[in-house]
């Protein structure tokens, strides 16, 4: 039976009416919030109440308050509490960070002695520090500085007229203010995620650029909030000299309302300067935290004015995005790159690693090509990564040996003596390792750019103009070219790992280690990740890569590893691995994955 319906005389929906309605001409009346109304009220009376009995009350002396507020006094009192919070906040921040550094060293008795001082120090009260250094001279009548055995004497001098007042107030005041901000910057040093710090070793960059340019630089967002608190409290605390009777300006302002009685106008003086300190180093806390927290959101609100100025900033000539259409543009991929390094052969030799009771690597044995691309696969806690890493030197095998190119990582050879190599040298060979780690850890606090230079300017020594010029290169080979000046944050997982291989590259390593690349991106995102390496394989690095895109290892790579357990089950052509697996264990796993 066939079914009819006319729907020519319903009148349209009321609701579609409303759809084409215009609503521009309404008026729109807020929702009201009694709740917030009635505090805004009760703030308000507070705040008049407050402020109608400060200033009508004759008792405030505020006539007085003006008076002194100027006076040469109280100025030069201010002078030396500001000269003592400037003086103490320099050198309590350099030594705190030393002692900080120290107590994350690897050697236990400097990391001992960081410790013990920073528990004495925070042990004991200020003004007992002050008093005690006031009084050094009845301790030790000289300071004597001598060449040990020979009565030979350097310096000779009394104590008393060497630790002056002023001299034990900021002695005292450096000291404790240094074991309190060591604490916080170790804290800020521990924040850092441990990635960072592989990138930056994997990357070959020195010790000490480590900790300057990646480590502190990030560890800033967590110490500043809390060390500011330490300066203010410096600031504050600078009033305890007055046991010393150093006319600071506390200690002044007691001297003038015992003369005069007016003891809270002068009281008041005092406070008024404190609050105007305080809101000086507030201000600068807020644009030294801007500062350091570059590249920690997609979309940063400017500072204040910064939009006026930035109309009249123009980037430098070599940061200036490439023009579209221009030469570097074009050039997509690898294939015609003569700026990737021919490989190198990778010789594993019975190397073994454990954590604690766990053996992860047992006894691996494995030899790798020049040019060669080989894929790692196998289940989760297999050691694939670990001995991905242990190629370069990021874990330290118990046993065994890794050799790059004839090289052993991480010794030195001498006839038929091993000599182990120093961090520093160890940086240095690594230069020639590259590595793509699995959560990208791109450096957060720098530019696309940024990341990309820093290590050819730091360990190949190349000039800012060439590794720029590099840099340019190799993000329009990785179709990057407009993301040049972007911030990690900035980037898609995809976009921020292929600026990772990137910055691997910027080395011109000798092989090229990939920590599973894809595993933390989307499934859209894998596919040009994917892409950059295959364009990779054709050039003749050598390449080794651990990974679950069975599809990919088929495709790309020369010889493929099956892991289990510590061990390597099984190593052979795709074809062959794949098709006829020898291992049991091979079998049951690619059953599941293919």
């Amino acid at each position: 039976m066939a079914l009819t319906t006319d729907f020519a005389g319903i009148e349209p929906s009321r609701g579609a009416a409303e759809h084409s309605q215009d609503y521009s001409r309404y008026r729109i009346i807020p929702a009201r919030h009694p709740g917030r109304l009635v505090g805004t009220v009760f703030a308000g009376l507070v705040i008049a109440a407050v402020l109608y009995s400060t200033f009508t009350n004759p008792r405030w002396g505020w006539n007085v308050f003006a008076e002194w507020f100027f006076a040469e006094p109280v100025l030069a009192g201010l002078g030396r509490t500001l000269l003592l919070t400037a003086l103490a906040t320099v050198s309590g921040s350099v030594l705190g960070t030393a002692l900080a550094l120290a107590r994350v060293s690897k050697s236990p008795l400097l990391s001992g002695l960081s410790w013990g001082y920073v528990w004495l120090l925070r042990s004991i009260p200020l003004i007992v520090l002050l008093l005690v250094l006031n009084n050094l001279g009845y301790l030790y009548e000289t300071i004597r500085i001598a060449v040990p055995f020979t009565g030979l004497v350097l310096v000779d001098y009394p104590t008393v007229q060497l630790l002056t007042p002023f001299a034990a107030a900021f002695l005292g005041l450096t000291l404790n203010q240094s074991a309190f901000f060591s604490e916080i910057v170790r804290g800020g040093i521990l924040s850092v995620d441990q990635g960072q710090l592989e990138a930056a070793a994997a990357l070959g960059l020195p010790r000490r650029r480590q900790v300057f340019r990646i480590v502190l630089p990030q560890a800033m967002r967590s110490i500043l909030p809390t060390g500011f608190n330490e300066i203010i409290g410096l600031a504050k605390s600078t009033s305890m000299v007055y046991v010393l009777a150093l006319p600071e300006l506390f200690y002044t302002v007691q001297v003038i309302y015992r003369r005069n009685l007016e003891v809270i106008p002068l009281l008041m003086v005092a406070t008024a300067w404190y609050l105007v300190i305080m809101t000086v180093l507030s201000i600068a806390q807020y644009y030294i935290e801007r500062y350091f927290s570059r590249g920690a959101v997609r979309n940063p609100v400017p500072l204040p004015f910064q939009s006026f100025f930035n109309r009249f900033r123009q980037p430098p000539p070599l940061l200036q995005p490439a023009a579209t259409g221009s030469r570097a543009v074009r050039k997509i991929g690898f294939r015609d790159a003569p700026l990737v390094r021919a490989g190198a052969p990778v010789r594993i030799h019975g190397i073994s690693k454990s954590f604690g009771a766990l053996k992860v690597l047992d006894a691996i044995d494995l030899t790798l090509p020049a040019g060669s691309v080989t894929a790692i696969l196998g289940p989760s806690g297999s050691g694939k990564s670990t001995l991905l890493r242990a190629i370069n030197h990021l874990e330290r095998v118990d046993s065994g040996f890794i050799s790059v190119d004839g090289d052993l990582v991480g010794y030195r050879q001498n006839g038929e003596t091993l000599y182990e190599l120093k961090e520093k040298d160890i940086l240095k060979r690594r230069a020639d390792i590259g590595m793509v780690f699995q959560n990208f850890n791109l450096f957060p606090h720098l530019t696309v750019l940024e990341n990309l230079i820093e290590a050819p300017m730091q360990v190949r020594g190349t000039d800012r103009a060439a590794a720029v010029e590099l840099a340019r290169e190799l993000l329009a080979r990785v179709g990057l070219t407009d993301k040049i000046d972007a911030y990690p944050r900035q980037l898609s997982g995809g976009q921020q790992q292929r600026v990772a291989i990137a910055r691997a590259l910027a080395l011109k390593p000798k092989v090229l280690l990939f920590d599973e690349p894809t595993s933390a991106l989307d499934p859209e995102l894998v596919g040009e990740v994917l892409d950059v390496i295959k364009e990779l394989a054709r050039t003749g690095t050598t390449l080794v890569i651990v990974t679950h895109e069975v599809g990919f290892a088929r495709e790309v790579a020369d010889t493929v590893v099956f892991m289990e357990g510590g061990h390597i089950l099984e190593v052979g052509p795709p074809a062959r691995v794949f098709n006829q697996p020898n291992h049991p264990r091979t079998r049951e796993f690619l059953a599941k994955v293919l």
